[in-house]
């Protein structure tokens, strides 16, 4: 595993260089990792003793973003002009077992509307807790990286080869859409040292009963549910002095 994940790792490093070339202004771009605090990313398992029942370490149809890890407040916060070229999320294989796996991705499946999938977000804050949806990548299915630190270079799914990457500014906060459900949750974490929150206001100790996930770009959404000493296991890579060009198809119309 560790020999595929530094491959994978050299892969995503060779195609950022790539992307970074093709970018307007790249000669004086630099790469800014954002959410990789001092302890890094991972995928996620139950703890000791829980079983996987009794486990909320499954994300499920909502918006998501980290809002403190390690101390760090806003590690997600984008601090200067530039472009969202590449994330990592961490996803935990469920259980060992794989006949057992393929029965809790079944009924996981069934209950939540659809395979594992995520989006990369891009959100404005608004006064109140709030988020306007001003940028979104496509959607990513998971189902084949389950248990793996995955790193991906953006890009339209499934064939992972076209360059879309997001334009940022500063003051937004990239964040995780859920369709369907993902298991990105790391749990028992210092309350005082990790917490995120989720784009809806209301039963918040449950599964979201329906689809609450920002979708529409341009919307706003009141991240109301708060969870403390729990990691949303992702980050994205940013190459900032880059400014959007005028034509480009995907800018927000809010600068």
């Amino acid at each position: 595993m560790t020999t595929r994940l530094t491959t994978l790792s050299a892969l995503v490093a060779t195609a950022l260089a790539g992307l970074a070339a093709l970018l307007p202004g790249a000669a004086a771009a630099q790469t800014v990792q954002l959410g990789q605090t001092a302890t890094p990313l991972s995928a996620p398992s139950c703890p000791k003793k829980t079983s996987l029942a009794n486990c909320n370490i499954v994300l499920t149809r909502t918006t998501a973003v980290q809002v403190t890890s390690d101390s760090v407040i806003n590690p997600m916060r984008v601090n200067q002009q530039g472009w969202i070229v590449s994330f990592t999320v961490g996803l935990s294989r469920l259980v060992p077992k794989a006949k057992e796996r393929a029965t809790i991705i079944k009924g996981l499946d069934a209950r939540y509307g659809g395979a594992p999938e995520l989006a990369l977000s891009v959100l404005e804050p608004e006064p109140g807790n709030t988020y306007k949806l001003v940028a979104q990548s496509g959607v990513y299915g998971l189902t084949p990286f389950l248990g793996r630190l995955l790193q991906q270079p953006m890009s339209v799914p499934p064939r992972f080869t076209t360059f879309t990457a997001l334009p940022v500014y500063r003051g937004d906060v990239v964040a995780l859409t859920v369709p369907t459900w993902a298991p990105v949750l790391s749990l028992d974490l210092p309350r005082g040292r990790f917490s995120y929150r989720q784009s809806r206001r209301a039963n918040c100790n449950h599964p979201a009963a329906t689809q609450t996930a920002q979708t529409h770009v341009g919307g706003t959404g009141t991240y109301g549910c708060y969870y403390a000493g729990t990691r949303l296991e992702y980050g994205a890579t940013e190459i900032t002095d880059t400014k959007v060009p005028r034509n480009y198809a995907g800018k927000a119309a809010r600068r």
